[in-house]
């Protein structure tokens, strides 16, 4: 499995072949040892259980569910937090109706939808915008926005094309950001105390990781030790990212875009997204839009809860 100091981990097939439009977001919930994830493309909820690959449970929208996140003092079995088209809402999962606390500001926002984001360690929510499907070419017309329920989202960065995963390090001092079609993550020095909580809390931007090759790298997870957990979209892998940023590992997956990681334990589930472009019968759209599973030996820093 690894190669001198270089990990390689091969997946040949998926835990669960849904032929997701664009798989992304997937989350694990202990209490009922499930994974949910979203197809952004087909307005989807999946919850799977990590034990039975047939026991899936969907909800369908109107419009696009693209993040989501556990709220503090809600049974994540009955309310969640989803990204929206609009901004941030909750979700009754029983009912599959939800109502937003927090929208997006601006103009043209019929062109934006929301995507990738996370919650800080002072329980905030941080989420790009980008255009929409159906809108024409994406342009440079996101946000990366930073919600809290008790006043409007405040902008951190500008005039983005696809923002994707925001995550920390272990110790809360650093915050990673990826702008995908930049191929690059950034860095900020971040603010984790409850002291910083009305603020940005951002400082010292730098470009921690930039990307060398066809695909763009997309959602990520941290592990305990400080690496980066990679999808590229576009090449068929997941990249292991040292804390200085060097490239350590990788997952190498049969089909071509991945999308997002999420850890179970030692285990990442690895979402994906279709592969139009390939040929019919060839193994990378027969398994785009699936999800897989490996045994990485490492586990991820977990989640922060929103507060409401």
């Amino acid at each position: 499995m690894s190669t001198e100091n270089f990990q390689v981990w091969e997946v040949k097939t998926p835990y669960l072949n849904l032929h997701c439009g664009l798989g992304e977001g997937p989350y694990y919930e202990p209490a009922t040892q499930t994974v949910r994830f979203v197809d952004i493309k087909n307005k989807k909820l999946h919850t799977v259980s990590i034990n039975d690959p047939t026991d899936l449970t969907t909800l369908t929208f109107n419009e696009p569910v693209t993040v989501t996140a556990d709220v503090e003092g809600l049974d994540p079995t009955d309310k969640i937090l989803i990204g929206a088209k609009q901004g941030l809402a909750i979700l009754d999962r029983k009912t599959g109706e939800y109502l937003y606390i927090s929208k997006i500001e601006g103009e043209g926002l019929d062109r934006i939808r929301s995507n990738d984001g996370a919650v800080d360690p002072q329980g905030r929510f941080w989420m790009g915008s980008m255009t929409d499907f159906g809108k024409g070419d994406f342009r440079p017309e996101g946000s990366l926005f930073q919600f809290s329920q008790s006043q409007p989202p405040k902008v951190a960065l500008t005039s983005l094309t696809i923002p994707n995963s925001v995550g920390w390090s272990p110790d809360h001092k650093t915050m990673y950001f990826t702008h995908s079609n930049a191929r690059e993550v950034i860095a900020w020095d971040y603010d984790p105390s409850p002291a910083s909580g009305d603020t940005l809390t951002l400082s010292n931007k730098r470009v921690f990781y930039q990307h060398v090759g066809k695909g763009e790298p997309d959602g990520f997870r941290v592990d305990v030790e400080g690496n980066i957990w990679h999808a590229v979209y576009g090449e068929s892998r997941v990249l292991k990212l040292s804390p200085e940023g060097k490239l350590i590992g990788e997952i190498r997956l049969p089909t071509r875009n991945i999308t997002c990681v999420e850890f179970v334990g030692e285990e990442l589930f690895i979402t994906t997204a279709g592969d139009d472009d390939a040929a019919d019968g060839e193994e990378s759209k027969e398994l785009g839009g699936g999800l897989f599973r490996v045994h990485v030996g490492v586990t991820g820093v977990g989640h922060d809860l929103f507060k409401l």
